[in-house]
This record gives structure tokens, sequence and C-alpha cells, in this order.
């Protein structure tokens, strides 16, 4: 399925641009014809594909820190206050992921809820770290009990700078490129990283999070767009899909870093100090020859286009096409640059990018369900290790079924199957369950719940699993939908909805994990509304991308199933066909109106000749 460009001249209707200023017809052709007429995919761009992957494995330890930094103790109290109750051990254990867990070996003859309250007084605590660290930032300031909700504050703080990232840092790759851009959050990243390791408090800990996330956002964008800038249209998911399993191994690492680490501090100089490497870019890593095109620096891009050429092995003195030709005509225009916010002003473009807003919410409320609801464990398996390696187990297999699937079914194909597989198992753990329990087993109480977890888990999964491949193929699509001028911006917007997504968590856990029941149905009903808005999508599979907004615009969409006859096309939007209507008029009843009104207009033309006649007669006899 092809999607089809329409040939749009400058005009604006209604209020909406549905154009810009067409650029010269080589030049803007940056897919079809610069890149080939350089190389294609040559050694040039393979080699620098290969330098934004390096960096994935590092970003993927620190999206991923959290897991560990902020990891809950199990805690011991070692000296408890004295009170008028009965203790029947040396300690009491709490399970420090909210207040009010149960306490396994403390009685009182008071409510538990004084129990927890006596207990949370306790003057020293032991913890123990199930996540290969000796200690970390909850057992070194003691973030429990009434302190607890430090952690969640900390979680939220590297979301939330991310999201900030997103939005800031895509506006300001449009407006002066990727290049620097990237350059400036290594350069920032280093500094907010390495001071977190030097927190002297929660509070301190929580603002260096927040620009530690902030300026990892601007690495991640920029490398991603440069990655799909670098690439023509046949190689640009597979050399995603790669990236991500770059950080995916990242994720899988993790566990053996901090176990080799041992101290919090130590593991996140580690993870920040890598980023170094990265400052080399400033000389190496170019800036992406399709912005400088597409924003109009002809000046730069003619050494750059040398140097790809060079680098290739193309001799680009004969130019047949006649590009440099045209380069050189047009090294006299001023840059023009663009930002996200002209997508208001468009017909298509907004709604394209909007659809794919609502990709990675519900991720979080599988990977919830999939905890016991009836103990206070945050935990699956019990095991920090086996619920950290089924969650990475879980986002390989979901890539690994995304790669074959777009493959066959294209972007749109694929990003609908998967939603439809969310949106199934999401129904199905919220109404299923309870229908379960409601009619099938009411007498047998301990065999409906043991039934309710097991559907539970397993919906869980399958949700986790599809909601991943929404997630990871959103963005993808996002990419190739938004044009050069404001890909950095559309980018943004989308990650940062995925961002929104992932706040949810801390913001639940912050209020004793009440809501998540709403919250599930919330982004359940997004996911089915997105089922019908992604039959809109164009199918961008072996297309160039667009360049500018008028580009942009001038996507239109296909039916998801091939037309029935060949060349037969069904389009959105098509250009007006000019019909002939001339034969409309040969029925029988226009016929017959047509003899009787050319029988009428003889009769009274012979009776006027006549008349004439008969008058030049008689004024002839008077004349005589």
């Amino acid at each position: 399925m092809a999607v089809v460009r329409l040939e749009t001249e400058d005009h604006q209707e209604n209020g909406f641009v549905s154009s810009e200023p067409a650029f010269p017809r080589q030049l803007s052709q940056i897919d079809g014809s610069v890149l080939p007429f350089l190389g294609g995919f040559g050694r040039y761009q393979k080699q620098f594909i290969l330098l934004t992957w390096i960096p994935a494995l590092f970003i993927g330890f620190s999206q991923f820190s959290d897991y560990f930094l902020l990891g809950q103790p199990n805690n011991t109290c070692v000296h408890p206050p004295v009170t008028h109750g009965n203790w029947t051990g040396s300690s009491l254990s709490l399970n420090a992921t909210n207040g009010s867990a149960p306490v396994p070996y403390f009685y009182s003859d008071d409510t538990q809820g004084e129990t927890n309250d006596t207990l949370c007084t306790c003057k020293e605590w032991n913890f123990e770290l199930q996540t290969g660290l000796k200690e970390n930032v909850v057992t070194k300031w003691h973030l429990v009990c009434d302190s607890s909700w430090k952690v969640h504050i900390a979680k939220f703080s590297l979301l939330v700078g991310s999201i900030f990232g997103y939005l800031v840092m895509g506006v300001l790759a449009d407006w002066f490129g990727r290049h620097p851009v990237l350059i400036v959050s290594v350069l920032f990243m280093l500094v907010f990283g390495l001071s977190v390791a030097f927190s002297v408090n929660a509070p301190m800990f929580s603002t260096l999070r927040f620009f530690e996330g902030f300026c990892l956002s601007g690495i991640t964008l920029s490398l991603y767009v440069l990655r799909i800038e670098l690439c023509l249209p046949g190689w640009r998911f597979s050399m995603t899909m790669v990236a991500n399993f770059v950080v995916m191994g990242g994720q899988l690492l993790m566990p053996g870093l901090a176990s080799l680490c041992r101290d919090w501090q130590v593991l996140q100089v580690v993870i920040i100090c890598p980023f170094i490497l990265m400052l080399s870019y400033v000389w190496v890593f170019p800036e992406s020859l399709r912005w400088l095109l597409s924003t109009q620096h002809y000046g730069r891009s003619k050494g750059l286009m040398h140097q790809i050429a060079r680098k290739n092995g193309v001799d680009v003195e004969l130019d047949p096409s006649g590009i440099l030709s045209e380069l050189e005509r047009e090294l006299e225009k001023r840059p023009e640059k663009a930002c996200i916010v002209t997508i208001v002003r468009t017909r298509n473009l907004w709604k394209n990018i909007v659809v794919l807003l609502a990709g990675y919410g519900i991720h979080h409320c599988f990977a919830r369900s999939m905890m016991d609801p009836e103990s206070k464990d945050t935990t699956m398996f019990h095991s920090f290790y086996a619920d950290y390696y089924t969650m990475v187990g879980v986002a390989v297999a979901s890539c690994l079924a995304l790669c074959p699937a777009v493959g066959y079914m294209g972007r749109r194909g694929g990003l609908l199957l998967f939603m439809i597989i969310t949106a199934l198992a999401s129904l199905l753990q919220l109404g299923l369950l309870n229908l379960i329990g409601k009619y099938s087993l009411r007498h047998d109480t301990v065999l409906r719940d043991s039934l309710n977890k097991k559907f539970s888990v397993a919906f869980s999964i399958i949700g986790m699993f599809s909601s991943h491949a929404v997630s990871n193929l959103s963005i993808f699509f996002c990419a190739e939908i938004t044009p050069t001028v404001i890909r950095g911006g559309g980018l943004g917007l989308v990650l940062a909805s995925a961002g929104f997504g992932m706040l949810t968590a801390p913001i639940m856990e912050l209020h004793n994990q009440k809501g998540y029941f709403l919250h599930h149905v919330i982004f359940a009903c997004c996911t089915l509304i997105c089922i019908i808005c992604i039959l809109l999508l164009p199918e961008t599979r072996f297309q160039p991308l667009p360049e500018t907004v008028g580009d942009g615009e001038t996507f239109t969409r296909q039916p998801l199933l091939p037309p029935r006859k060949p060349g037969e096309q069904h389009l959105l939007l098509t250009k007006p066909e000019t019909r002939d209507y001339s034969r409309v008029q040969d029925t029988p009843v226009h016929q017959a109106a047509a003899i009787v009104a050319t029988a009428a207009a003889a009769a009274s033309a012979s009776a006027s000749a006549a008349q004439a006649s008969e008058n030049s007669t008689a004024n002839g006899v008077r004349a005589s």
C-alpha cells in the first residue's frame, strides 16, 4: 500500500495552510534524488548509524536506573520502641513499599493501625536490598514509613524532567539543528548526572534527577531523529529496531552492573561516565543533511554533500542530474525555520500526530495488574530478578514480533493489529475476571481467587507485550509522518505523551495504590478510540520522508485492504475528475422533447417565412 502525494499549489483556504513555497525540484527530493546521487545507503550512512547505536546502550542504563537506585528494601526494626503491647520476637519486619504493610513478627493488643504507627517510630532499621546493591537512596536516607513518599517524588522528578526535555529539545532541534542539541544535552548530562552521585539529601537527589531526565531526553530524541534522517526508506525500520534492541541490552546488563558496583553512588558514576565518549561527536558527527536542505541552509549543505560523496566513493563532478548546479543557484537564499505550532494551521498533519499520542500509558496498567492486589507486595514472583527479567523478556519478545508484523502488514497494519490485541487484553482483564468470580465460582472462593490471579497475570503479560509494540511503532510512525522541518517537535510530543502515561504509575503509588482501576478504564477507552483513528493514517512503508509542512499535508491514505482491480484507487483526498455529461440528455424522454421542440421550431420558422413572403408580395403590388 503506497502513500499518494498530491500536487498542490501555494494557497491558503479558510485559515488552513495547505502547502509551503516550493523548493527546487531536485533538492526537495532527498530520498528520491539527493541521497541516491550521493551513493545511497553507503559507507557514510552506515558509519554514523553505528555511532547512534553505541550511546543507546548508555541510554538503556540511565532509563532503568530507578529500579536499582530507588529499589525498595526488606526492612527489619532492630530496636523497637517500648509500648504496652507484647512482642513475639527480637526484631520486626516491614516491607517499605508503603507505611500500611502488614507486620509479620509483631504482636500487640492494639489495632493494626496503631501497630503500624508504633513500628514507624523504630529507632534503628536493618535494610536488606534485593537489587545487588549494599546501599541505595532509600536505605541511605531511611525513606520508609512517613518518608516513603520521597521515593515516589524521586521517580516523579525523573519522568517530569524527561517530559519537559522532549518538548523543549524537540523544538530546539527543529530551530537550531540536531547536532547542537545533541552536544549540549551530552554536556549537561555529564554535569547533572555526576552531581546526582554526590547528593546530600533526598530533595537534592530529586532536583538533580529532574535535570538528568531533561538532558537524557535531549540525547534520546536527537539520536532518534538523526538515525531516521540518515536512512533511505528501505532501511529506516530495521536500523531503528536495532537501536531498540541495544537499549534493551543495556536493560539486561543493569543487574550485573549493580552487583559489581555494590553502592548506588558508584553505580550512578559508572552509568554517566560513558557519555564522556560522546564529547567526540562535536567533531565526528555532522549535522543532518536532510535538515540542512529542508531549512535552506544551502551553504552548509554544499560542503557536507561533497564529504558524503567522497566517503561513499562517488564522483560528483559529472553531476548528470544537475543537483549541484541547482544548489549553486540557490546559495543566496536565506534559511527558513519552522516550529511545531504550525501544525495547528494544517488540515491533515495535526490529526495524524494526535492519533499517535495515546500509545504507552496503558502499559503501566498491565504492569501494575501483574502484582497481587490482595497482598501489599510490589512483585509478581516475590523476587526482584524474576520480575525484572520477566519485564525485559516481554519487551524483547514484543520487538521480535514487531519486525515480521511490520514487514508483512506495513506500519499502519502492524499498529492496528497490536492496538486491537491491547484493547482485547484490557477489556478481558477488566470484565472477564469479574464475571468469573460473580457467576461461575460463587461457592469455591479459593479456586475463584486462584483462577482470577492466573487470568490477571496472563492478560497482563499479553497486554504488556502488545502495548510495548504499540509504543515503539507509534514513535517510529510519528517520525515518518512528521515533516523534517518540524520532526523534532512532533516526535517530542509523542515521546512526552508516553512519559505522561509512565508518570501515572508513581502518582498512583503516591496515593497509596488507589485509583488504578479507573486509571485502567480511562486508558482502555483511549485505546478503543485509537483503533478507529488508526484507519485514517497513511501507510509510509517504502515512501520518502516529507520534508516541508506542505509535503506532510499531501500524505493521503489508502484502504487497509488492497484494491480489487489493478489500478483502482480509493483515496481520501483526490483531484476532482472531469466528467463528460454531454450524453445525459440522450434519454427517451429527452429525445421526444427534442423532436417536439425541433418540429415546433421548424413550423414557426416556415410560418415566419410565409408571412415575410406575403408581406414582400403586397409591398411589390403597392409599388407598382
